[in-house]
């Protein structure tokens, strides 16, 4: 099924009741004293009399009172704590929501009262019904078998809001972020055979086919060797396997009116390991429903398989990047950053000559990220990115809008772990153990980033700064850090979305 649709009424209170548009009632709330909802207030204070669990998980009462007999109550648990965020609500919105729909509930309404009116709260409604839109996708290949009226039923999804001008700005917004995310999950979650690097840019096709966004494949052999070298020797050993041929996928957005701005992005997708490309083309697609303007866009996904083989890249192996950096490759299966110094190459020329411009490279990149920080983004930007503090912006977004970022340094031991021990080569890719089990192990790869890509020489000493932040899903792009089993999160595609996207 397509996202439920989302409707606003103008009185939660009243329209609990009203069994003609509902069939449930959610109710996400950080207290049971809600007298202000007349239709809810009484059968939830009846309920915790007999019950002990309401209130402290979520439960459902059958009661005539309201819309389909199923009221829901969903617990944020405490949110006034130093630790306590906006993700209880999102969290508490999608575990409701899925109750109402195991219940068999199709056109549940969700009402968010008793909101804190400071600033770590202005989003709660719309995490809510993110949360709760995120709670009800289920993976693509499952829907391909299935069919998706069996696993996603649910047809409609109610809200209140206080104006009708916020609740149409809360439809847009919300539609268009779940849109993104939803197209994100398909991309990262669907196994290797069923989403190989052409479906992924077929896939992409369709999702931008009625879209302001252009889309340019290149998938000719000869250009990938020659134009992305380090991507090429990556795939090699998939090539002679026509599905699994690489590809990269260039996405170019542009905004009406002048140009204030360009962003200009990188994602990797590779196997199972797809989350960076996933999100970045989430992101993209939500920009295109929000179309803001003023701002070009501009992304390069790399698309590979990295198959062993007898015609695989090997370890010990000296590699020239597309920006003329010498390569040896110390691990084989560190093969993200090798496609993504390519791609952030080309994007390096043309930032250089756009307005604005601030690069990001998205990926899953290492385990070490999920070892520091666990189930959170980690940015770290260069010099030229942290003084205009754009990674600590998309923490303080990430806050708002229940995305968050941890951020990190670079330092002169990440350079010092990258340099060349012989003559015959500029830098090393990486050593032969796990990242996780490497000190600084998400740290170094962003210094190979950008002194294989280039971007080295546009640091804050030099002519032509240029800023970056890379940013590693490698905790947060997934569920329970279950590569196999857990669900995509659509890490970045709101927070991106929420910087880039949304008019400000």
């Amino acid at each position: 099924m397509a996202i439920p649709t989302l409707i606003e009424v103008s009185d939660g209170s009243l329209s609990s009741v009203d069994s003609k548009n509902w069939d449930a009632v959610v109710v996400v709330t950080p207290t049971l004293n809600l007298t202000d909802l007349t239709a809810v207030y009484g059968p939830i204070r009846a309920a915790a009399e007999v019950d002990e669990r309401v209130g402290k998980e979520v439960t459902m009462v059958h009661t005539k009172q309201v819309a389909g007999g199923r009221l829901v109550i969903a617990p944020t648990g405490p949110i006034q704590r130093d630790w306590d965020d906006v993700r209880r609500y999102g969290d508490a919105a999608k575990a409701g929501v899925r109750r109402a729909r195991d219940a068999g509930a199709r056109r549940p309404l969700l009402l968010v009262p008793r909101v804190p009116v400071d600033g770590p709260y202005d989003h709660a409604l719309e995490v809510s019904l993110l949360g709760a839109l995120e709670g009800l996708w289920e993976p693509l290949e499952a829907r391909q078998v299935r069919g998706e009226q069996e696993l996603e039923p649910m047809t409609h999804l109610g809200f209140a809001a206080s104006t009708g001008a916020q609740g149409a700005r809360i439809i847009e917004t919300v539609s268009a972020i779940e849109t993104g995310r939803r197209l994100a999950r398909d991309l990262a979650g669907t196994e290797p055979e069923r989403m190989t690097p052409m479906a992924f840019a077929e896939h992409c096709r369709d999702a931008f086919a009625h879209t302001a966004v252009k889309v340019q494949l290149i998938d000719n052999n000869d250009e990938i060797q020659n134009s992305y070298p380090l991507l090429a020797a990556v795939a090699r050993a998939s090539s002679a396997v026509p599905r699994h041929r690489p590809c990269v996928l260039r996405l170019c957005y542009e905004g009406a009116g002048d140009i204030r701005e360009t962003l200009l992005l990188a994602g990797t997708g590779m196997s199972r390991d797809k989350g960076g490309a996933a999100t970045v083309a989430g992101f993209i697609r939500t920009l295109a429903a929000l179309a803001p303007a003023g701002r070009r866009v501009v992304a390069e996904l790399g698309l590979v398989r990295n198959s062993i083989g007898a015609n695989a890249y090997v370890s010990d192996e000296i590699l020239t990047s597309h920006a003329g950096v010498r390569v040896r490759v110390g691990n084989t299966d560190a093969e993200g950053r090798l496609v993504l110094a390519d791609l952030l190459s080309h994007l390096r020329h043309r930032a250089l000559e756009a307005r604005a411009p601030i690069l990001l490279s998205v990926a899953t990149l290492t385990g070490h990220a999920a070892r520091a920080v666990g189930p959170y983004t980690v940015a770290i930007e260069n010099g030229p990115a942290r003084k205009l503090r754009l990674a600590a912006g998309l923490a303080s977004l990430g806050d708002q809008w229940a995305d968050p970022v941890e951020l990190s340094r670079l330092r002169r031991e990440d350079f010092d772990f990258i340099r060349p021990r012989t003559k015959a080569d500029d830098v090393l890719q990486c050593n032969n153990a796990p990242s996780s089990a490497t000190e600084r192990g998400h740290q170094f790869p962003a210094a190979f980033l950008l002194r294989a890509s280039g971007l080295e020489q546009h640091g804050g000493d030099s002519r032509t700064p240029l800023p970056f932040v890379h940013l590693d899903l490698g905790g947060s792009a997934c569920e329970g850090g279950d590569w196999q089993h857990g669900h995509p999160t659509a890490a970045m595609v709101t927070n991106l979305s929420a910087r880039w996207a949304m008019d400000r």
